[in-house]
């Protein structure tokens, strides 16, 4: 589709959908950042934009000597990593698949207040590497422990298969909960210093000052220390998928999709903001997944710079998780998930992940066909998440 443009406050907006087809209250969101005085150009939203805490979800900001701590989110440097192995789907049957889920299950923790016991040799080594002077022991112990989980909400592993019948691994996860701290601290000290903003999600550093220097350097820790932890929940992934199947990696794809960056456009050096999007320069590789029981796409960027050089994340909440809750059926979401192995007994508790709670993953791809070119398209066949004890189960089901 070609892109939409709305007239914003200070700086338009360009979009990446009908802009009927997004919520209101985003709308509103993309209009109160078009105002601020320091947005470079324009705002790019990409296909898969929602209303999100702070900042809209698949939004991209580029700013001139401020950040917007909200903007980036709370889990900072979360994003997606994808292997390509060397097995097919031939090579990987049915019964391997429920065991291979049965060992995800029993060496990846996942959901929330779940992780290691204790440091494994690989945490130890990259913290020891990458040293931050601003975490407190508890922070640094957190860290340790957390290192190589997968977390809860909406992250998940996976297995997958491309159009030429290979088998794929992949994963979505962040910081987890030191980067979750780190954000709340900036983000708390950003909204005390400007109170008198109109919407205080919006609240910023500026560039130069010492908040500022504080922030960038606990996000950039954070968004190192996500893409680390990624590396490590594959490997662990990988470690099984081979002791069952045989398989090994062959490509490797890692990439953020809650972060900032400095970048030049138009000849500035500016700050990308990416909020529920990534890095699509010409050539960059990525992965834009669907919902768990759907499709999803490696992709190379096109580089387009209406997009600061971004595309989708994935496929964007079209329900709420309460309202998901409400409206979808467990036996709707079973039926979508046949022919996956997956922890259906706990399909109860991840309704809010069904399918049917996400837009359309194929209509996101056709909205951003300016942007990045498929080189591949997977299929799942597995999938697991961290099942939450403490979410609130439906009444009457």
């Amino acid at each position: 589709m070609s892109v939409s443009q709305i007239k914003g406050k200070r700086v338009d907006i360009k979009l990446w959908a009908q802009p009927n087809e997004v919520e209101s209250v985003a709308l509103d969101q993309l209009r109160n950042i078009s105002a601020l005085p320091w947005v470079f150009h324009h705002v790019a939203a990409m296909p898969d934009v929602h209303f999100g805490k702070g900042a809209t979800v698949g939004s991209v900001i580029a700013t001139e000597s401020a950040i917007i701590p909200s903007a980036v989110g709370v889990d900072i440097g979360c994003g997606m990593i994808a292997v390509e192995t060397d097995r097919r789907l031939e090579q990987v049957e049915e019964p391997q698949l429920a065991d291979l889920l049965e060992q995800f299950a029993e060496n990846i923790p996942a959901g929330l207040g779940k992780w290691y016991q204790h440091a494994g040799d690989p945490a130890r080594e990259w913290l020891h590497d990458h040293r931050n002077p601003t975490l407190s022991s508890q922070q640094e112990q957190r860290a340790l422990v957390q290192f190589g989980t997968l977390g809860s909400g909406n992250h998940f592993v996976e297995v997958a298969v491309d159009e030429r019948d290979v088998v794929w691994l992949i994963m979505h996860s962040g910081s987890r909960g030191v980067g979750n701290q780190l954000a709340d601290k900036h983000i708390r000290r950003a909204k005390d210093q400007h109170q008198a903003l109109e919407d205080p999600d919006l609240a910023y550093f500026l560039e130069g000052t010492e908040p500022f220097r504080a922030y960038v350097a606990d996000m950039l820790w954070a968004q190192e220390y996500a893409m680390a932890n990624r590396r490590q929940l594959m490997t662990t992934a990988l470690e099984r998928f081979a002791n069952i199947t045989g398989g090994s990696a062959r490509t490797w794809i890692n990439c953020h999709h809650n972060y900032a960056a400095r970048e030049e456009h138009e000849g500035r050096l500016v700050w990308v903001t990416r909020k529920g999007a990534i890095r699509a320069a010409r050539g960059d590789l990525g992965v834009v997944p669907g919902s768990m029981g759907s499709k999803s796409f490696i992709v190379r960027g096109l580089g387009n710079p209406l997009s600061y050089h971004s595309s989708a994340h994935g496929a964007g909440r079209r329900l709420s998780r309460s309202r998901a809750r409400r409206e979808v059926t467990v036996e709707d979401f079973v039926k979508a998930m046949e022919g996956r192995a997956w922890q259906v007994r706990h399909a109860e508790t991840l309704v809010d992940e069904s399918p049917q709670a996400y837009k359309d993953i194929d209509q996101v791809m056709a909205d951003q066909s300016d942007l990045v070119e498929v080189i591949h398209e997977l299929r799942g066949v597995l999938s697991y998440k961290g099942v939450e004890a403490t979410r609130r189960r439906r009444r009457g089901r």
